[in-house]
């Protein structure tokens, strides 16, 4: 097998992981690194069709990787809505993602009454649901979930920073839980305090 094989079955199998992906931005990002590694292959051995198809499907990767980096942290395209604790949308989104929840977020036991939810969406897509418990004025951080597919990004980022609904509903600080995997709070405003997070409002 010559080093043109390598690339040829390289980049088809690259361009088949990538479909693998729930992750959108990583899907797009492995398909147009198979792309241009198949356009390569093609263009060596003469193949211009090929060449011709992987060009088209490399610039609609780029297109769509650009408007998504773009819309990361645009606030038109995320919105936050409030949910009551017994809201049966939330019990359904709380429910289809538990697995995946509880490898996250392991002590997570559910939504109390005493809670305030919310959810992220993107259009009609629920891409995130966020749980605090107030203390005084601080908004205890109980859950601060991501749906596979958008965990490149950050959509919780909407309800601490875009967002007036903690204000509202007269928080002054956020605290995420010590056990929270919190390496993207730094990013969006909150600062280390130990091993919990600290926002101000």
């Amino acid at each position: 097998m010559t080093w043109i094989d390598v690339l040829g079955w390289g980049g088809s199998a690259l361009l088949v992981y990538s479909l693998l992906q729930a992750r959108v931005l990583r899907f797009r990002t492995l398909n147009l690194v198979g792309c241009l590694v198949l356009l390569t292959f093609n263009a060596i051995i003469g193949v211009w069709p090929m060449v011709g198809m992987n060009t088209v499907l490399a610039a609609i990767n780029v297109w769509f990787i650009v408007r998504l980096l773009r819309e990361r942290h645009d606030e038109q395209v995320f919105e936050v809505l409030p949910v009551g604790t017994r809201d049966a949308y939330l019990a359904h989104v709380l429910r289809q993602h538990q697995p995946d929840i509880a490898r996250f977020q392991p002590d997570w036991d559910g939504v109390h009454d005493e809670d305030h939810a919310f959810v992220v969406q993107h259009g009609d897509e629920t891409v995130g649901v966020v749980v605090v418990r107030p203390d005084g004025d601080v908004a205890r951080v109980r859950l601060d979930y991501v749906t596979p597919k958008y965990r490149d990004f950050t959509p919780g980022e909407f309800v601490w920073r875009h967002s007036t609904v903690l204000r509202d509903l007269g928080f002054r600080h956020v605290m995420t839980a010590p056990g929270m995997v919190g390496a993207y709070y730094a990013h969006v405003g909150f600062r280390p305090n130990g091993r919990e997070f600290v926002l101000d409002l």
